[in-house]
C-alpha cells in the first residue's frame, strides 16, 4: 500500500540505495513509476506493507515502510532487493555497492570507493567538515538528522586520522 513519504512516522524503517552516478530525468520518471507500483504491491506473507520512497539528489533511492502497520519480513526485504536489482539491470546503474562512499564537494555529489575515500582523507581532500552521506541510517528520523552530516559526526570519522 503506497502512501506519501511525509505520511510515514518518524520511526519508519528505511533502506538507502546509492547510485554510482546521477539519474537522468528519464530514469527518474521510470524509477518513480516502478517504485510506486512496487510499493503498491509490496507484501509480507500476503499482508500489505504501508510504504513509500524518495529520490534524493537524483542519486539516492530510499525505500521506507511504516512498521507500525506491518513489519518487514525476510521475504519482503528480499522482494525489495530484487526490485532494486531489476532497476540496476534496466538502468545500467549500480545501487548495491556498499563499498562506495558519497560526499559533497560544494553542490556536487561525489561517489568514490572506500579505498579512494581513505586516500583522500590522508591527502586532506576530505576533512572533518566534509559532508558525507551516512547510508547506514535505518529510520526516517535518522535520514532527516543523521544522513547528510559532517564526516566527523559519522562512521566515516575513523578515516580522518
Amino acid at each position: 500500500m503506497y502512501t506519501t513519504y511525509d505520511n510515514l512516522p518518524k520511526d519508519a524503517r528505511i533502506w538507502v540505495y546509492q547510485a554510482d552516478r546521477s539519474f537522468t530525468n528519464e530514469e527518474v520518471a521510470v524509477i518513480n513509476a516502478k517504485a510506486k507500483t512496487f510499493i503498491e504491491n509490496w507484501t509480507r506473507h500476503g499482508d500489505d506493507l504501508k510504504g513509500s520512497f524518495l529520490l534524493k539528489y537524483n542519486q539516492f533511492l530510499i525505500l521506507a515502510i511504516d512498521q507500525s502497520f506491518n513489519t518487514a519480513s525476510g521475504c519482503s526485504i528480499d522482494a525489495s532487493v530484487r526490485f532494486v536489482k531489476d532497476l540496476e539491470t534496466e538502468l545500467s546503474v549500480d545501487l548495491m555497492d556498499k563499498m562506495n562512499i558519497s560526499f559533497k564537494d560544494g553542490a556536487n555529489i561525489n561517489v568514490i570507493t572506500l579505498a579512494d575515500f581513505q586516500a583522500y582523507a590522508k591527502q586532506k581532500k576530505i576533512h572533518a567538515d566534509t559532508i558525507v552521506f551516512n547510508n547506514m541510517v535505518a529510520t526516517k528520523e535518522g535520514l532527516e538528522h543523521n544522513w547528510e552530516v559532517p564526516a566527523s559526526a559519522s562512521w566515516h570519522k575513523r578515516f580522518l586520522g
